[in-house]
């Protein structure tokens, strides 16, 4: 996509940097829903590894190559998709925008982008669904204390036609997060990100009442299955077996957890720290990248997030072995300043950016990128 073909009405009426972006969601957006997604844990440490990790990495372009045709589509689990990113899993979207996920999974659709639809959304899955039609999607799931109420999860993923399943597994407890807590806000608790929940049959079947007569037991029910504390590999393997769509975990950092994974039935790994929102002082996940590739060594894909600005960034992170990486706080920035329209513009940006950036480093094509392309420094600014 050629910069120049950005420069339409519409674009010209939305930022284009992530700053200004951020700068602008911050102007439209209470405290309490800015801060739920601009926050990290703790001091912030583990959001400033994401993007100093980053930093760490310099391109080093190549010249005079026929850059003349680009292509930065890629294959992700025997499917094609336009772009060498996803769009993360981030919930509660209706503090952000009255459209919630519905205007998320429109753009998603339209652009030929993957869009992993998280657990707690403010959407149901099967509306979700219903709006992308045969788009690329994805569910995450976090593993609910209840095994029945995590076949119905799986049961209807596989029925609304997700074609994976994303596990997340590094937030069985609320990390340390001081925004929230400043705010005193934590967005559940107004019965926003519980659609999954609230629509599923065996969840409203273990409830005294219904969500409409007692919204806070519902939402504290719903917020203690999240909360699964005694997940281990163990019931892992259990939940691989019962659903025959692939399976990806995703939070982790430690190579060994990566081979464990693999071994317990995984088919894909997504290296992610929660975008700094748990374990404050953690690794940074482009710091985590390189060792995780090395000990997985193409035995399954690889997506990486955490700190993905910027076409840059996406090469940096393809360089350094991942599949695609995933993109979590810009398209939600875009969601909140501008509803579909908004997150369409972040992804068109995005993708013209990353074509761009390809071709200016001597690369025609995304799948040619690799290690050869980045030079670390010691000290990154």
């Amino acid at each position: 996509m050629s910069f120049y073909e950005l420069g339409d009405e519409r674009a010209k009426q939305f930022p284009v940097s992530f700053t200004d972006w951020e700068a602008k969601a911050r102007e439209l957006l209470a405290a309490g829903p800015f801060g739920y997604v601009f926050g990290g844990a703790g001091a912030g440490d583990t959001m400033e590894a994401n993007l100093r990790g980053l930093r760490q990495y310099r391109l080093q372009p190549r010249i005079c190559c026929d850059v003349s045709e680009t292509d930065i589509g890629i294959e992700l689990l025997g499917r094609k998709a336009n772009v060498p990113f996803l769009l993360a899993p981030i919930g509660v979207n209706s503090i952000f925008h009255p459209d919630s996920e519905m205007a998320v999974a429109k753009a998603a659709a339209k652009l030929g982008v993957p869009y992993v639809l998280s657990n707690v959304s403010s959407t149901s899955m099967e509306k979700i669904a219903d709006t992308m039609g045969e788009a690329l999607r994805w569910f995450q799931l976090y593993p609910p204390r209840n095994e029945e109420l995590t076949r119905s999860f799986l049961r209807r993923a596989e029925q609304s036609g997700y074609s994976a399943i994303v596990v997340t597994v590094d937030s069985t407890l609320l990390g340390w997060r001081e925004t929230d807590l400043h705010n005193a806000y934590l967005p559940f608790l107004e019965g926003h990100g519980m659609a999954n929940y609230f629509s599923d049959p065996v969840f409203l079947s273990q409830l005294k009442q219904s969500p409409e007569d007692d919204l806070k037991q519902a939402v504290l029910k719903a917020l203690s299955e999240g909360n699964n504390t005694r997940l281990s590999w163990k019931h892992f393997s259990t939940l691989r077996d019962w659903t025959k769509l692939p399976i990806l975990l995703k939070g982790i950092t430690h190579p060994h957890d990566a081979l464990l994974a693999i071994e317990h039935g995984a088919d894909g790994i997504i290296v992610s720290n929660h975008g700094g929102r748990q374990l404050d002082g953690a690794i940074g996940t482009i710091e985590a990248l390189p060792e995780i590739i090395k000990s997985v060594s193409d035995k399954v894909p690889i997506i990486v997030d955490g700190g993905f600005r910027r076409g840059a960034d996406i090469l940096k992170g393809i360089a350094l072995g991942a599949t695609a990486v995933q993109i979590g706080r810009p398209y939600i920035y875009g969601l909140a300043v501008g509803g579909q329209a908004g997150v369409e513009q972040v992804i068109l940006n995005l993708t013209a950016e990353t074509e761009l950036q390809l071709a200016i480093s001597g690369k025609s094509r995304i799948r040619d990128v690799d290690r050869s392309m980045i030079w670390k420094i010691d000290q990154p600014l």
